[in-house]
């Protein structure tokens, strides 16, 4: 375990890199997983989670070669069978993405995970797969998970939207591998529209025809269709770079992060109009983001489509003149912790006014923030919202447990000491 102090620090300065999407690394390698032949992967991202799907595409019989700057993935039409169980560790995208691929394999397929992503949900999805003619056995709250494969019938299914929009797009990407064709009527409104959008977007460039309504009701998948092939390069992560752009607007700083795009299918690049919303100056482009200026307003944000923007835009209320609210926190609860209650408790450690009511996070500020002992919960958004937090707080603050940003943002306390920050450790070995 790994323990991180935060000094206050009165100003961040500099350009970095934003690390690579952890979305679309998970994505392109399980497409290329899917593409009979060798797909090269730029600018990829290497963190826990993606090493859980690297490690799940070589079970199921992809080659992997380092190649200097990229990743060579050699694909296969017809799946292994994966000799040993699969360990999805705490990554949530790859267990959703992995249990329809599992159908594609022969035989039985056992998964497991972590207890922390035990807790989170997984019925909806094997009962939309039971639609299409897939076995599975698995007890609510437990570890494993067998899928008994060699194919997906195909049909009908029915799912709900506002759960985890993983499913949709763990659907996505098996069924157009089914013997028939698969209609998936989604019976809720879908949340996070944007990831469902980054799947079909990642698919379409290997080859697969995907049909979604306007009213994103109905999605259909033609079948049976083959992958192709795809040269990618990995675009930086609007989820990740939120925490480096929130840490400079609490302290009223001017940096430039590289490698992020205005033209992209990332939902939490609305972390560009809730800064301006908040009074920042934020510049995007195709090849970067600028921001500065100083936190002049409270926000209003609906967390719908972008929850994992929430810890941060906490953080960001704490230092805003007025009554902030952020809407629609509900599928919090159930993320790699209870985020509504993680935020909520660490950040009134250090002297927030934040408050949850029923579905709405509320932060009356400015708040008086000091410094103090933050337990993340072993979640990486709560240790990075807090990090940002302290670096404005009066005195100093321990992050407990920082190892957790290894999940999505490894290089993280790192880069803000590139840009200035009074950090002290949080560089981890691999």
């Amino acid at each position: 375990m790994v323990d991180v102090t935060i000094k206050p620090t009165e100003q961040l300065s500099g350009e970095i890199s934003a690390p690579p999407s952890k979305s679309y690394t998970h994505r392109v390698l399980i497409a290329a997983l899917l593409s009979n032949g060798k797909s090269r992967i730029e600018n990829y991202l290497i963190c826990d989670d993606t090493i859980a799907t690297l490690n799940a595409i070589r079970a199921f019989g992809a080659e992997v070669r380092v190649e200097g700057n990229y990743l060579e993935i050699t694909g296969i039409d017809n799946l292994k069978n994966p000799k040993e169980p699969i360990d999805c560790r705490e990554s949530g995208a790859t267990l959703r993405f992995i249990i329809p691929i599992a159908a594609l394999a022969p035989g039985k397929t056992i998964i497991k995970m972590a207890q922390s992503l035990s807790r989170r949900p997984i019925k909806p999805l094997l009962e939309s797969l039971r639609d299409l003619g897939v076995e599975s056995r698995y007890f609510e709250g437990d570890s494993i998970i067998r899928i008994y494969g060699g194919r997906i019938r195909g049909g009908e299914t029915r799912i709900r939207g506002d759960i985890s929009s993983q499913f949709i797009s763990g659907l996505i990407f098996a069924c157009p591998k089914a013997e028939t064709s698969v209609e998936i009527n989604i019976i809720t409104p879908l949340e996070s529209k944007n990831y469902v959008l980054m799947t079909e977007e990642v698919v379409r460039k290997h080859g697969i025809r995907v049909f979604i309504s306007e009213n994103f009701e109905k999605i259909n998948l033609p079948a049976p269709q083959r992958y192709s092939p795809y040269d990618h390069k990995v675009q930086g992560d609007f989820s990740s770079a939120a925490y480096v752009l929130t840490a400079a607007a609490i302290t009223s700083s001017e940096i430039r992060l590289t490698g992020l795009c205005s033209d992209t299918n990332q939902g939490d690049k609305e972390i560009v109009n809730i800064l301006k919303q908040a009074g920042l100056k934020v510049e995007i482009t195709r090849e970067y983001v600028t921001i500065s200026g100083q936190i002049e307003r409270p926000i209003e944000v609906d967390a719908k489509d972008i929850p994992d923007l929430v810890p941060a835009c906490a953080a960001l209320a704490c230092y805003a003149n007025g009554i902030s609210k952020i809407y629609n926190v509900k599928r919090l609860r159930y993320k790699e912790s209870d985020r509504v209650i993680s935020i909520s408790t660490e950040l009134r450690k250090m002297g927030a006014k934040i408050f949850v009511d029923e579905n709405c996070l509320i932060v009356r500020g400015p708040c008086e923030m000091h410094g103090a002992v933050i337990d993340p919960h072993n979640d990486h958004r709560i240790a990075m919202a807090c990090s940002a937090a302290a670096l404005r707080a009066k005195g100093e603050t321990r992050i407990i447990n920082a190892e957790c940003v290894r999940k999505s943002y490894p290089s993280f306390f790192k880069d803000l000491r590139l840009l200035g920050a009074n950090i002290i450790g949080g560089e981890f070995n691999w």
